[in-house]
């Protein structure tokens, strides 16, 4: 609860900042009538608070956050997005500022043609930022892509080549992704009819008690041989070890800093699976890759499943061939992916190589936040193992 409290309380702040600077760009400047001013203030404040109410009021009625979450994440799309604009539009504003100071011409247009001025660039901003939250709400709750990845394994038996494993992550059932979502994931994944199915984390945003109806149809997965997942950051922020229960009701085996045999004698590679980058925050949690990976048979290929991209560092140091990840959502929304991907060290989505371990990062089949996917569209993952 309290490092919930400290996420939304960060959070809130970044959203300070960013609204204050939507007011002393867009409604300051615009010299509106005293009313209307006071009523664009009114409707900014208002639209704050909204987002920190929402997300709050997760923790107490599903309901509400669900019905209030439908216009406090967009709108915190849209004030992103907006913001963005304007940024750059004050970068612009500036250099061609300095440049005309350098000529020694003079910068200190009139103040109608600089009201003239704000207000179309301040329009331009606000219509970037909504038609970014229109088009990037189609998006998020749209078809999701399947992603064909073929994995070229030194150690992956012939008898293997071929194998696929569908990769889900990042979910984020809770505030406006529900049943009919998860039910579509499920469809589309059993219909590519995998060899192995692999969580890699996200699942949920939410109480098991709240959110059980809505993530039951992952019971439906089907796979020959069988659902292995891996705890993600937000099942923490959830209450992990209902969440661990419940998903493992619904027929999903989790790799907790341990590993499996897939196939059979010869004919097999070896899986494991570690607990998120940030677990050891909680108690009887943390990754250990060095439990995951202690007797392993060095002759077998070795896939790893772990949520944050950045784990991968770990896991080359042992001799993991390739590792799937998640967590990132490819950025979700532009730009704000540029942020993210230095959090994890340059790893956004797509395929990378570190030292001797391969890289999958996936975009994710959900959303966190607002219902918004600006250049990040859906992702199911078909990762196709192929012997060398």
């Amino acid at each position: 609860m309290f490092l919930t409290i400290v996420r939304i309380a960060a959070g809130s702040l970044v959203s300070v900042g960013i609204h204050v600077y939507l007011w002393l760009r867009l409604v300051k400047p615009a010299n509106l009538p005293r009313r209307w001013h006071r009523i664009a203030t009114a409707a900014l404040i208002l639209m704050f608070l909204a987002i920190p109410v929402t997300t709050t009021s997760r923790l107490y009625s599903r309901t509400l956050a669900a019905d209030l979450g439908w216009v406090a994440m967009p709108w915190m799309a849209f004030a992103g997005l907006t913001f963005v604009g304007l940024v750059a539009r004050d970068v612009v504003r500036v250099m061609l500022w300095a440049a005309r100071k350098v000529r020694g011409h003079d910068v200190s247009p009139q103040l109608s043609r600089r009201q003239f001025l704000t207000r179309v660039t301040g329009g331009a901003a606000l219509a970037i930022g909504g038609t970014g939250v229109a088009v990037g709400m189609l998006e998020a709750r749209g078809e999701h892509e399947v992603v064909d990845v073929e994995v070229t394994l030194a150690k992956l038996p012939r008898a293997l080549d071929g194998f696929t494993i569908v990769q889900l992550t990042d979910l984020h059932v809770g505030m406006t992704i529900g049943r009919a979502f998860v039910e579509r994931v499920v469809a589309r994944t059993n219909a590519l009819a995998p060899d192995l199915i692999a969580l890699t984390g996200d699942l949920v945003d939410g109480k098991v008690d709240d959110l059980r109806h809505d993530i039951a149809p992952l019971a439906a997965l089907r796979a020959r041989h069988g659902v292995f997942a891996t705890t993600g950051n937000h099942e923490y922020y959830a209450g992990v070890d209902p969440w661990i229960a419940e998903v493992t009701r619904l027929g999903a085996r989790y790799l907790r800093n341990e590993r499996v045999l897939i196939g059979d004698g010869d004919a097999s590679f070896e899986l494991a699976g570690v607990d998120d980058y940030t677990a050891s925050d909680y108690p009887g949690h943390g990754e250990d890759l060095g439990k995951a990976t202690a007797g392993r048979d060095a002759r077998k290929a070795l896939v790893l499943l772990a949520h944050q991209p950045r784990q991968v560092h770990h896991a080359a140091a042992h001799g993991v061939d390739l590792q799937l990840s998640g967590h990132t959502h490819g950025g979700q929304i532009w730009p704000w992916h540029y942020i993210v991907r230095m959090q994890q060290r340059g790893l956004l989505r797509g395929r990378y190589q570190v030292g001797d371990t391969q890289l999958y990062v996936s975009r994710g089949c959900g959303y966190w936040g607002p219902p918004v996917r600006v250049l990040a569209p859906l992702e199911i993952t078909r990762v196709i193992l192929r012997a060398a």
